[in-house]
């Protein structure tokens, strides 16, 4: 069953070791948990829906709370102290486009407010049901999840918009096939959601973004039907499909997505290399990726990131054998660890991986083999439910990520950190920081910081915390030249800082277009871009 107030399924748990624990209370004191409001509780809180009948919506509390919220801190802080807030009036599963199209014209002949709803997993507020007069329906999509076509010759498959990760996987490799796009929600987030929040996967340098998989497809709109054709390349004016990526919801509801498969690889190969400090394992992986080597992973832990991973891996005694041969070989205090992945056929799995271990040797990288590598995989989807564990100890985990280009990497790195500190400093609290790159660039890379810190008694408290801290980490990446979101996408949570990085021109082109689609701003006001009166 999934969870309704953490993340994932509620009979995985990825339980803290008492070195974990001892790490943190050491850097930041005892936690101390909070009794998590019950679900039946919040539930009770639900008011009355303001919808009339319809035989696709169904107004049930329960089905509501658990359609009304993402994953985002806010989020969980709205539901562990039961301050829910505003939720959907009811929730609709349509299972074909026909009945997209009968929602999108009863919510315009009743001027009511769709929110779509995929794998439930955003992380910057997409799902924030607005306040106001307006009736709100959410719209799931998780019954548009078969495969509806595969083109071999093409290596073109199409599928309801609404599947999620692993059920498209492993449609898709019934065939021999693979999409590749793995991001750490994989397993619970949906194509549709990929799309409309511009998703970067883990193996992306191999496979591409989904900007790169996306190859054409259908949105129903309140404006009609956007059909969307596919072509291995085109010059005829603008891509149609550049409107419907990162548009979170705000033009239409995606139902079908056509995206470019290969066939699945016959290897995959990842290993651990160590370097002593920051500056020679940046110069390493710019060198890396800038010789554009067939490799489907590159992740830079700095310092921190590589202290922490070791302290909370468990297996002490590995740990330690492990620090005191990389003590030998020049990586003590200070080292950071870089993961390099290849994908594809035996021998260009095996070519890939020697030219980028020689790379990596080149500037001093100490290689220790494909254990990591191997452990890495095994968990890569299993690490977020940490943020289970630490709030159970009084803890909160929390992730900002940017992109920028090489130049501004290394200031970027220090000042996300650094904001931190400063804004949790002024509530007397400490916060443990640690950022990787996990995505690299010839021109730059992605910079991806965690904080871990403790948990509030109230709930006005974690806001404040979390506003406090939010603020200072966006602020830093504007100064510093960042976009203010990678691979997250904007929602509520980020809008405030897109005038920096759109310019005012931008942001009015881009609401004359939302208009164009959605004149009565029905669609999911309030995300992307910061509207007034909840309307584009």
């Amino acid at each position: 069953m999934r969870r309704w107030n953490g993340w994932g399924d509620d009979g995985v748990v990825h339980a803290l070791s008492a070195e974990a624990l001892g790490f943190l209370h050491e850097r930041l004191g005892p936690g101390q948990a909070i009794t998590d409001a019950s679900f039946e509780a919040v539930c009770a809180l639900v008011p009355a829906s303001r919808l009339a009948g319809h035989p696709l919506i169904d107004t049930a509390p329960a089905l509501r709370v658990r359609h009304a919220l993402g994953q985002s801190l806010p989020d969980w802080f709205k539901l562990r102290h039961g301050r829910i807030g505003a939720v959907p009036d009811g929730v609709a599963f349509p299972d074909s486009g026909e009945q997209v199209r009968a929602l999108l014209a009863h919510a315009r002949a009743h001027g009511i407010v769709i929110i779509a709803h995929g794998g439930g997993t955003s992380v910057a507020g997409h799902l924030t049901v607005p306040d106001g007069h307006r009736p709100v329906l959410s719209l799931s999509l998780r019954r548009l999840c078969a495969l509806q076509g595969l083109d071999r010759e093409a290596q073109l498959a199409t599928f309801g918009a609404g599947i999620l990760g692993p059920d498209l996987e492993a449609q898709l490799r019934a065939h021999g096939y693979t999409l590749g796009h793995f991001p750490q929600s994989f397993e619970y987030s949906t194509l549709g959601g990929w799309i409309a929040t511009r998703s970067s996967g883990q193996q992306s340098l191999c496979y591409g973004r989904i900007e790169q998989l996306f190859a054409g497809g259908v949105v129903e709109t309140p404006a009609g039907t956007l059909a969307l054709p596919t072509f291995p390349a085109s010059a005829a004016g603008i891509d149609l499909r550049e409107m419907v990526l990162g548009s979170e919801g705000r033009i239409g509801i995606i139902t079908q997505a056509t995206v470019r498969v290969c066939p699945l690889p016959a290897r995959e190969a990842f290993h651990a290399v160590f370097f002593a400090g920051l500056a020679q394992a940046l110069a390493a992986v710019r060198a890396l990726a800038q010789a554009r080597l067939p490799l489907s992973l590159l992740r830079l832990s700095n310092a921190a990131e590589t202290q922490t991973m070791l302290a909370l891996a468990g297996h002490a005694r590995q740990v330690a054998w492990l620090e005191r041969y990389l003590a030998l070989r020049g990586c003590g205090e200070g080292k950071c660890m870089l993961m390099v992945g290849a994908s594809g056929e035996v021998a260009a799995v095996r070519a890939a991986m020697r030219a980028a271990l020689a790379l990596a040797r080149r500037h001093q990288g100490v290689h220790v083999g494909r254990r990591m590598g191997d452990k890495w995989k095994q968990g890569r989807f299993r690490n977020v439910y940490l943020r289970n564990a630490a709030w159970e100890h009084g803890y909160v985990i929390d992730t900002v990520e940017t992109a920028v280009d090489w130049p501004r990497v290394p200031a970027m790195m220090a000042a996300l950190e650094a904001a931190a500190v400063t804004a949790l400093g002024g509530f007397g609290e400490r916060v443990h920081a640690y950022t990787h790159l996990s995505h690299l660039y010839a021109q730059g890379a992605s910079v991806y910081t965690t904080y871990v810190y403790r948990l509030a008694a109230t709930h006005e408290e974690n806001m404040a915390r979390w506003r406090a801290l939010k603020d200072a980490a966006s602020a830093a990446i504007v100064a510093h030249g960042g976009t203010i979101s990678h691979q997250h996408g904007v929602g509520t949570d980020h809008a405030p800082y897109l005038l920096a990085e759109k310019g005012a021109l931008g942001l009015a082109a881009m609401g004359a277009l939302l208009r164009r689609f959605d004149p009565q701003g029905l669609m999911n006001p309030g995300k992307l871009l910061q509207d007034a009166k909840g309307t584009p």
